[in-house]
């Protein structure tokens, strides 16, 4: 169906897991909704939208806000230079729009990127320069043009903020100092965290072992915490 296929959002993917859940698998309950990133964003749906189906929750690396300022602008940069590159074609291409996806695959590499790693593992300009035409060949060998651009839309109309009270799971909420995505200068976690109601947030410091917003797939930096929410419930 290419750029036919209808406009989810977020609220349509976590629906989708539940029906998976539910109705293919049988399952009516969970112990456990751990989410990085993206699925950091549906753990938080998850918890207002079902609020008796899990236990407890762990989001990690995002904020249970609207998606705006500099985190709308690198997904729209994104969003306009697929739509703006003619190879897109409306979404019939029958060959990957290149441009688009390297303009995406630039804008992403610095968003997951922190100083002190990029100084560490590109310490020279070859290093660097090298670096990126790595980065580029891993990407364009998986990318599709049309998948990427819905991913990055599907946050168009994510906002929990307004129903945090309504989740009773126990929540254990982690975000890095070093994430570009989400900067902990904005402070909206602090605001955000008291209004659930059995909720811990916590802001990993930099350290060596941290690596931006990619932190949430090192589990050695996180996991005593997730040990810490599986004790209590």
């Amino acid at each position: 169906m290419h750029a036919k296929f209808p406009a989810y959002t977020s609220d349509d993917m976590v629906r989708a897991q539940y029906l998976l859940l539910t109705e293919g698998l049988h399952i009516n309950h969970l112990r456990l909704i751990l989410g990085t990133s993206m699925g950091c964003m549906h753990s938080f749906v998850w918890g207002e939208t079902y609020p008796a189906f899990v236990d407890a929750l762990m989001p990690l690396a995002c904020l249970p806000v609207q998606i705006a300022g500099r985190n709308r602008l690198w997904r729209e940069m994104i969003i306009d230079g697929i739509r703006n590159d003619p190879a897109w074609q409306g979404g019939d291409y029958t060959t990957e729009p290149s441009e688009a996806l390297r303009n995406a695959s630039n804008i992403l590499f610095l968003a997951s990127i922190t100083p002190l790693i990029a100084q560490a593992q590109l310490p020279t300009r070859d290093a660097a320069d090298a670096g990126l035409d790595k980065h580029h060949a891993d990407d364009f060998a998986h990318f599709d043009a049309n998948d990427l651009l819905y991913q990055v839309s599907a946050s168009r109309d994510y906002d929990p903020s307004a129903k945090l009270g309504n989740i009773t799971a126990n929540v254990m909420w982690i975000n890095t100092a070093d994430d570009f995505i989400n900067p902990p200068e904005l402070g909206i976690a602090e605001k955000m965290a008291p209004r659930l109601r059995y909720g811990k947030f916590v802001l990993l410091p930099i350290s060596e072992k941290t690596h931006g917003h990619g932190t949430h797939t090192w589990a050695a930096v996180w996991k005593e915490y997730l040990a810490e929410l599986l004790q209590e419930k």
